[in-house]
This record gives C-alpha cells, sequence and structure tokens, in this order.
C-alpha cells in the first residue's frame, strides 16, 4: 500500500524521473518523463527509454555507450554511492525525426541497488521539442512540388535558425501559375509565426497579384502591431507569354532572357506594414520568350556577407542566372555559390524561388 502509495507520488512530480537497477537497467519512469520521451519500453536499457537514436537496441555494448554522458551519470553514482550531476547531450527519436536534446540530469541512490535520475531541465527539453514540432510544421508550408501550370519550378529555402522568417509558396489558379515570395521582420520564432500567418493570409483566390498583396496588408493591420514587424512580398503571375507582377518593398525580380541580356524589374510599393495608412500596390505586365527564366529572391540572398564583410550581391546573382540552363541550375548554382562565398553560415534566411518561362 505505502509502495503503491510513494509510486503514484513520483508519477505525478512536475520534473520528469527514472529509476535504474544496479545492472543500469530501467525499471520505472515517471509520466512526465514518459512524456518528454514517448518510449514504448516499460523496462529495460536506458537507449530504449530515452528514445536514443544511436545504436537503442544495443544500449551498454554498442560503441556509443562509451561516450553517452546519461550511462556515465548513472555508473558514477554507482560506484560513488553519492549524489552525481551530468548535463547530458542526446539525439533522441520522436514523430518529427531526429533531434539534439540538452538537459541536466540528477541521480541519486535510493538504496536496494536502485537509482533515481532526476531531469531538473525539462522544461527547456519542453521547448526544444516544441521548436522542434514548430519547425517541422513550417517545412510543410514550403511548396511540394515542381510544376505549376506547365511551368517547371525550383526553389532554396535556408532558415539561419531552425525556424525561418522567409516564405515561398507556389500554386495556380486556371491556366496560370502563381510565385509568391515573403520576408517578414526579425527571425527565429517570433518571425516564424508571423511567416504562419503570411501564408495563411494571404489570398490565393486573387487573380490579381497588387490586390492579393493589398489585401494581405489589410489583415496585417488588423494584428496591430508595432513599427518593428512588417513583410516584404514579390508576386507573379504567368500566363501564356506573359508576367504580371506585384512588389512590396521587395527585392526586385530578375528575368533572364535567352535572346540575351537580364530584365530588372523595378516596380515597387511600401512593404506590408502600418507605417503608412492606405498604401497603394500596382502591378505591371511584361512578355517573355520561351526558355526565358524568372527568378525571386529575398535580401537573404543579395545582402549575405562574407568572413571580410562583403556582400554577395545582385550582380552576382545576376551572374548565377545567366550562365544557367533551367531555374533548377539556377537554383543549385546559387545555393552552391552562396555557400562557397559565405563559408556556409548565414546570416539571414536564405530563399529564392525561380520558373522554366
Amino acid at each position: 500500500m505505502i509502495e503503491k502509495f510513494y509510486r503514484r507520488m513520483i508519477d505525478n512530480m512536475p520534473a520528469a524521473v527514472i529509476v535504474v537497477d544496479k545492472d543500469l537497467k530501467a525499471v520505472f519512469a515517471n509520466a512526465k518523463f514518459r512524456e518528454l520521451f514517448p518510449s514504448a519500453s516499460k523496462r529495460g536499457k536506458l537507449g530504449k527509454f530515452f528514445c536514443c537514436a544511436e545504436d537503442s537496441a544495443n544500449c551498454g555494448s554498442s560503441q556509443c555507450a562509451q561516450n553517452c554522458t546519461a550511462r556515465e551519470a548513472f555508473e558514477d553514482c554507482f560506484y560513488s554511492q553519492s549524489e552525481v550531476q551530468r548535463r547530458v547531450l542526446l539525439k533522441v527519436k520522436s514523430e518529427e525525426g531526429t533531434r539534439d536534446v540538452a538537459f541536466n540530469l540528477n541521480v541519486k541512490p535510493l538504496g536496494d541497488g536502485l537509482y533515481m535520475g532526476i531531469i531538473d531541465s525539462a522544461f527547456e527539453m519542453e521547448i526544444a521539442r516544441e521548436l522542434a514540432t514548430a519547425k517541422n510544421i513550417q517545412q510543410r508550408l514550403l511548396p511540394a512540388g515542381n510544376w505549376a501550370a506547365g511551368h517547371s519550378y525550383s526553389y532554396m529555402y535556408i532558415p539561419c535558425r531552425g525556424i525561418g522568417g522567409d516564405l515561398p509558396d507556389v500554386y495556380t489558379i486556371g491556366s496560370s501559375a502563381f510565385g509568391v515570395i515573403a520576408d517578414v521582420s526579425g527571425k527565429g520564432i517570433s518571425a516564424g509565426m508571423l511567416s504562419a500567418f503570411v501564408k495563411a493570409a494571404y489570398d490565393k483566390t486573387e487573380y490579381s497579384p497588387a490586390q492579393a498583396i493589398r489585401s494581405l496588408c489589410l489583415k496585417f493591420n488588423e494584428l496591430n502591431l508595432d513599427e518593428r514587424s512588417y513583410v516584404t512580398v514579390a508576386a507573379v503571375r504567368i500566363d501564356a507569354g506573359s508576367i504580371t507582377y506585384s512588389m512590396a518593398g521587395h527585392n526586385v525580380p530578375i528575368l533572364f532572357k535567352t535572346a540575351g541580356g537580364i530584365t530588372r524589374i523595378t516596380l515597387n510599393s511600401p512593404p506590408v506594414s502600418n507605417w503608412f495608412d492606405n498604401p497603394a500596390y500596382f502591378e505591371d505586365t511584361l512578355s517573355y520568350s520561351k526558355g526565358d527564366i524568372i527568378a525571386l529572391l529575398t535580401d537573404g540572398v543579395t545582402e549575405c556577407r562574407n568572413q571580410s564583410g562583403e556582400m554577395f550581391g545582385g550582380e552576382r546573382a545576376i551572374k548565377t542566372l545567366s550562365v544557367s540552363r533551367t531555374a533548377d541550375e539556377f537554383i543549385k548554382n546559387l545555393q552552391r555559390n552562396l555557400k562557397e562565398f559565405c563559408g556556409g553560415k548565414f546570416n539571414d534566411d536564405i530563399t529564392a524561388i525561380a520558373f522554366d518561362l
């Protein structure tokens, strides 16, 4: 009766608790631990309880066990018979995939060959798990295919943090292909939330790019955010032989002509923000020939800096486009050139979309 009472009390503790026997086999994990590490195991190897993404089936005998800080903490407590504290770094498996987690683990001897491990930074782990879920959700907001209304397209999206503030989108209305690229202010979680708003609020039933941006601005103003929050947008509609485009404070799209030359699209309007009352958004149309490529970039591309502080710039992007035969080739060349230029370290989200016309 008393044992059941103590077990129930530990099971309802807000801290994550795991109990291990003298053979370093887990014999009990409370509800909070099972919430953080949703393993199907009831008892057995530590690796399975911790949902270890390494060789959990052979936990204890595998090579990775030699450097496992969680296992070391219990072993040190076993040999010293005193409390042990360790900072644990693990790769764990979850429904969202494999992720890195870090937490503080306190291990105490309970007597009778039992040792209790308490994770006192469970809240930190919950945040990490929520961030991993948010990252997974954001990945699902990205375009799923590579064809739109008879046009092949390619894109890249590289957030400088786990969650980014850029949004590439491609969709169709009737026989028209639409491309939208947005860049929200800030970085990280707040930027990710604002980009999700843009994804939901942008009107994909609106045939006019300018009217779609204006509608987005009206919905943005309803959020009543301060002046530090804004969104830049570039939107194009691709029809047979023509492109209709509109922009809101964004990098200009670039049209590469197979007959020779680059066309810079210069029309622009203010960003989506609450800086102005009733801002006007315009659109224009230009023709294209079969084999041309149109590219939309965020400023993370052009303003990407190398170790010397030099920016990648629009000219390097144009040069990359001019030597690319297809949209997919341009995106691959641009990604490679950016990584070589910046050494693989980006200080802003990197996003681009390109269409074969």
